[in-house]
């Protein structure tokens, strides 16, 4: 008699918590809402509707009116989120790693850089003076932790020794 109460009692709760009445417009509405906030790549959005919407047969076809709309633009997204990974000084190995886990592809991840222009080894030292000033490394464990640091922030060998170099830090002291 517990059990039958019991699987009552959870077929009562899961119909609470499963919209019955999921429509292509409720779904267009939550993905609408989402995009108020900032952009997301389709691959994002997709995975938010589908987790909301127990994977509705309808979202596909709402992502891809909202695309069709420019309401959502995986370009769009990617010039955005790369603004604002340059912005926070992380290098062009990070970004192309973090974008590749929003479902950005490949093409569009390499145009995207190409049409930023940046000069990785001029943002490479810009990112090691805010973090660590015009002082020099006091020895080689200092040293070894500020390439670590670079590195981390996605910056390759030749622009890390670049950003480094003391002769370069001490110029750009005296411009």
């Amino acid at each position: 008699m517990y059990n039958e109460f019991r699987e009552d009692t959870n077929r009562q709760i899961d119909m609470l918590e499963a919209p019955a009445d999921t429509t292509p417009a409720k779904i267009r509405n939550t993905a609408m809402d989402l995009l108020t906030g900032r952009e997301y790549s389709r691959a994002e959005l997709a995975e938010k509707l589908n987790k909301r919407f127990d994977q509705h047969a309808a979202i596909n076809d709402v992502l891809e009116r909202l695309a069709e709309e420019g309401l959502q633009s995986d370009t769009r997204f990617a010039e955005a989120f790369v603004r604002s990974r340059l912005y926070r000084g992380h290098g062009l190995m990070r970004i192309r790693q973090d974008i590749r886990q929003k479902g950005i592809a490949e093409e569009l991840i390499t145009r995207t850089l190409d049409e930023a222009d940046v000069d990785w080894k001029h943002l490479a030292r810009e990112v090691a003076q805010r973090k660590f000033g015009q002082r020099k490394a006091a020895d080689q464990r200092e040293k070894a932790k500020r390439m670590r640091f670079l590195q981390y922030r996605g910056f390759n060998y030749d622009q890390i020794k670049f950003a480094l170099a003391e002769d370069v830090m001490e110029d750009d002291h005296y411009d």
